[in-house]
């Protein structure tokens, strides 16, 4: 073989070559060198500056508004940011997904990389200058095909399995397209049919076999303050539980209950005299019944017909309104933590939530179906929206 003529030449030819890729590789990952140190020998490499992607074209958002992500080339990066216009550090929120943002702010963001010097910050300033009250971003749960239909998969995405989710339930939830038994994809248990809802559906597929839905924008889409809200028709039976619900991103990086939780749909078992819906809050310090409001449909109304059921979040402030936006049923502030030890509010400091909608089957709350409890039940979503404040 050649390789064995001119052995040194050939030797020397192959290290440039491989030192000419690996700075290419460099080059592409957007990683740049750095002297590091006064006076001579070594140097660290730069982690990538982040990027500041906007979406304004698709997946919902409307009037205005922007789906904002961040990205950075230098694998294992995490990327830190801001949204008022503070130098982000180590201790700012990390980026876990793609957020909304329909007011004037300014996006700053740092990469940091293990064993590379911190990125430049990246900054970008937007001034969408929105009315309040503008709708900005929405699912109308649209349907045209002619048959049912998958949730938008650039929006929604499932929790799966049968774990009890931390309240004994005792179903299944189920992907669209699963056939994971007791799953079965010819009977989803969320689909969008052609009358333009989106269908929960708990289904009995064999005796004291529960299956349902759990769906959520988790990594997909996220928002932070507004007024959100959802028009829903809750089925109502012993042992099912319907809800509507907001987590921080963060949940993946601090866990619950200290990324926050905001129940803005909530409720269990049969028609109440008068009807009912549970708003609530949580987060560290207020885990139970701590910060929690019913609301009392009028006489003649119960939660099986169609409501709009909405929070209205802002800085220091979260609110619960059914139907009627401008006289909300519950307030909670910073001061509604008082007087509850170790109590931290976690719905500020630029922290978006994810959206979920589910209809679980028994747990701690409503207990279990019995014989009176019709399968399949279903939950009923005609919208989820976002407006400005």
């Amino acid at each position: 073989m050649a390789l064995l003529n001119n052995g040194h030449v050939r030797v020397l030819s192959h290290f440039f070559a491989l030192a000419l890729f690996a700075l290419l590789i460099l080059s592409l990952m957007g990683c740049s060198s750095s002297t590091s140190g006064g006076g001579g020998g070594g140097g660290s490499i730069q982690t990538a500056n982040p990027s500041i992607a906007v979406n304004t074209t698709q997946n919902g958002v409307q009037n205005g508004a922007s789906i904002v992500s961040l990205t950075c080339s230098t694998v294992g990066a995490t990327i830190y940011y801001t949204v008022d216009g503070s130098t982000p550090t180590t201790g700012s929120q990390i980026y876990e997904a793609p957020f909304l943002v329909a007011s004037n702010l300014t996006v700053k963001a740092l990469a940091v990389a293990p064993g590379d010097t911190s990125s430049n910050i990246a900054s970008q300033t937007f001034t969408p200058n929105i009315a309040s009250g503008t709708l900005v971003w929405s699912d109308e749960f649209n349907n045209t095909t002619g048959a049912i239909a998958q949730p938008n998969p650039a929006l929604w995405t499932y929790d799966t399995g049968a774990s009890g989710w931390g309240n004994n339930e005792l179903e299944n939830y189920c992907a669209w397209g699963s056939n994971t038994s007791p799953c079965s994809a010819a009977n989803p248990n969320a689909f969008v049919d052609t009358n333009g809802y989106l269908n929960i559906v708990a289904q009995e597929p064999s005796a004291g076999v529960y299956t349902s839905a759990r769906m959520k924008s988790q990594g997909l889409f996220s928002a932070q303050y507004g007024r959100v809200e959802t028009r829903i028709k809750v089925p109502e039976a012993q042992g099912l539980w319907p809800a509507f619900w907001m987590l921080g991103n963060n949940i993946t990086t601090v866990n619950w209950p200290a990324c926050g939780e905001m129940d803005v749909l909530e409720r269990v078992n049969t028609a109440g005299t008068p009807d009912w819906n549970a708003g609530s809050i949580h987060g560290t310090g207020f885990i139970g019944s701590n910060l929690g409001t019913d609301f009392y449909f009028p006489a003649g109304q119960t939660a099986a017909q169609w409501h709009t059921y909405g929070t209205i979040w802002g800085p220091n402030s979260v609110e619960y309104y059914i139907d009627i936006p401008s006289t909300p049923y519950a307030t909670y502030t910073n001061a509604s933590l008082s007087g509850l030890s170790g109590a931290t509010w976690p719905f500020d400091n630029g922290r978006s939530s994810f959206f979920i909608i589910n209809l679980a089957v028994g747990g701690s709350w409503p207990g279990s179906p019995d014989n009176t409890t019709p399968f399949p039940s279903t939950m009923l979503v005609d919208y989820v929206r976002v407006y400005t404040k």
